[in-house]
């Protein structure tokens, strides 16, 4: 026997949400961009300038899909309300299965485009630049920070984002000491920027002889790359910048040449090094740009910060443990801010944090809410 009377009130919901996702989105100015970029996409000298060409192509596929995106959420509901009627003609149970699992499918779809509403920063839609370092817990430490490495590679592979391994600094006997690179695609600092923090795992550590539990930390530093047309001009006099010979693991020379550059920044100390390109000239270029990002986005910390003391709230949030992966005596991902878990730690290390991520999002637009 068919029952539609859930689905006679979850697809008018359905509608309803998709409705407020299409204002928040604004479909007619992303139909305009599309049309502008197709224009630019299709001019004679486009690849006269390759990275700029680059950029107008990946804008244009990226905005692209997210018009369909919504344009498919729309058809899918119609498909839906098809079925159902479908199966009360026929009295059907297999119709009232699937159509069961499209409903379940389309909420997710939906609350996954609803989540992209609520990034609204001034730099949410930039790329990511991600830094990972190991912290307390020695050589546990940082074979935790190489885990957390291919958490986001897999997260963002399952995505089919691009990502590019910037600087990596191996430590002498497993992991990693740090490691930095970016993530390719729209909103993805919007959306990574809630996985900064300290991250702590638990376990019975691989490297203790004796077989104790051992507790270890790294921390997760997200910010957004800049963009030729952001004004961060960095004067010579405050730069330093030492050139090396990129290495491996191991210290296994991959170049024969000083290609790897260290650039630090005097006034502020910060240190940024960069050796995945081929040449010195490229990686100062790329190490030159992260720098600015990270001068980019401590402006703008800075400024929050005054804002909060003028209204007599400040708050030490910086470094705070905020997401736990326990392993041993039970098994358990849990994020300390929002509540959110998975009892399946292989699944959370393999790339699947949508969840938490989304939680993330949602509990910040709250706390700005509280905050307002």
């Amino acid at each position: 026997m068919f029952v539609s009377s859930d689905f006679s009130a979850e697809i008018p919901h359905l509608r309803s949400t998709l409705e407020s996702i299409e204002k928040v989105t604004d479909l007619d100015a992303l139909t305009a961009r599309i049309a502008d970029l197709e224009k630019q996409a299709a001019a004679p000298d486009l690849w006269d300038d390759p990275e700029a060409a680059q950029k107008v192509t990946s804008d244009l596929s990226h905005a692209q899909a997210e018009k369909r995106r919504v344009s498919e959420l729309s058809s899918r509901i119609d498909d839906l309300e098809v079925m159902v009627e479908l199966g009360e003609e026929e009295g059907d149970a297999q119709f009232a299965e699937d159509a069961e699992k499209e409903l379940s499918a389309i909420r997710k779809a939906l609350d996954e485009l609803e989540v992209r509403t609520m990034l609204s920063g001034e730099y949410d839609q930039r790329n990511a630049v991600v830094t990972i370092r190991a912290g307390a817990g020695g050589v546990d430490a940082a074979d935790f920070a190489e885990m957390l490495l291919r958490m986001y590679l897999r997260w963002a592979e399952h995505k089919g984002y691009p990502t590019k391994v910037m600087d990596t600094s191996y430590a002498e006997e497993a992991g990693l000491k740090s490691v930095t690179f970016e993530v390719s695609a729209p909103y993805a600092y919007g959306t990574l920027s809630v996985e900064g923090g300290t991250h702590r795992l638990v376990r019975i550590s691989p490297f203790d002889n004796q077989g104790r539990r051992q507790t270890s930390f790294a921390a997760v530093e997200v910010i957004p790359l800049i963009e030729t047309t952001d004004s961060i001009e960095i004067p010579e006099n405050e730069l330093k910048i030492d050139v090396f010979r990129s290495s491996g693991p191991g210290g296994q020379s991959v170049n024969t040449t000083d290609s790897a550059v260290r650039m630090t920044h005097i006034p502020t100390g910060i240190v940024v090094s960069m050796q995945d390109e081929k040449s010195q000239i490229q990686n100062r270029a790329a190490a030159l740009r992260v720098l600015q990002s990270r001068l980019l986005l401590l402006k703008k910390q800075e400024e929050d910060a005054k804002r909060k003391e003028l209204a007599g709230d400040i708050k030490a949030s910086w470094g705070d443990q905020m997401r736990s992966y326990v392993l041993n005596p039970y098994q358990m991902v849990k994020d300390l801010r929002t509540e959110y878990s998975e009892g399946n730690p292989t699944s959370v290390f393999d790339g699947n944090i949508d969840g938490f991520i989304e939680a993330g999002i949602r509990w910040r637009v709250e706390q700005a809410r509280t905050e307002d």
